[in-house]
């Protein structure tokens, strides 16, 4: 007899129950409840909460990089390309979420919780190299340009999620992203 779910139903699953409740109190428990399964079954594919939470933060950068992959269509000069063609596509309300739990997982970062301290550092390297793809020029160039796309976004999306959409647009514009 097999198992109801799957893996990759389980992880959406996980994100869903991530994007409702927060990463802070996601358990095994809460993402059997929202699947109607056993706690055992969450553990078969996931055997720690660890496991669950890195999976669930790399889901997130992934559906960033998918998002971002429809934007980056042509090789950028340096960061300001990147930001003018990140901004449009993930300054949007569906998108929101995710952020959401991309800074929920800095905050944990920055407080010294396990496993959020390793894993955001890695999400950030991961993107940085991801970006520095979609950059012309030397290696060098091409990180410390992705790198400053990335410092500039994120700050124009967490001014998104406190302060709002019109504020971050405001940003957007004086920086010459919008």
């Amino acid at each position: 007899m097999g198992h109801k779910h799957s893996r990759e139903q389980i992880l959406e699953g996980a994100l869903a129950v991530a994007v409702d409740q927060g990463l802070s109190v996601l358990t095994f428990g809460r993402v059997a409840k929202h699947l109607g399964i056993s706690d055992r079954t969450v553990v078969y594919y996931f055997p720690s909460k660890d496991d669950l939470v890195s999976d669930v933060l790399f889901a997130i950068g992934g559906q960033v990089q998918s998002v971002l992959a429809d934007a980056f269509t042509a090789p950028a000069s340096g960061h300001l390309d990147l930001c003018r063609a990140a901004w449009p596509v993930l300054a949007r309300p569906e998108i929101d979420p995710l952020f959401s739990l991309f800074f929920e997982a800095n905050g944990l970062a920055a407080a010294g919780r396990a496993p959020y301290a390793e894993l955001v550092g890695q999400l950030v390297a991961a993107w940085v190299e991801w970006v520095a793809e979609f950059v012309e020029g030397p290696a060098k160039q091409r990180r410390a340009e992705a790198e400053a796309a990335i410092a500039v976004i994120d700050g124009l999306l967490l001014l998104r999620q406190l302060a709002g959409p019109a504020a971050a647009n405001r940003a957007a514009t004086r920086l010459g992203v919008r």
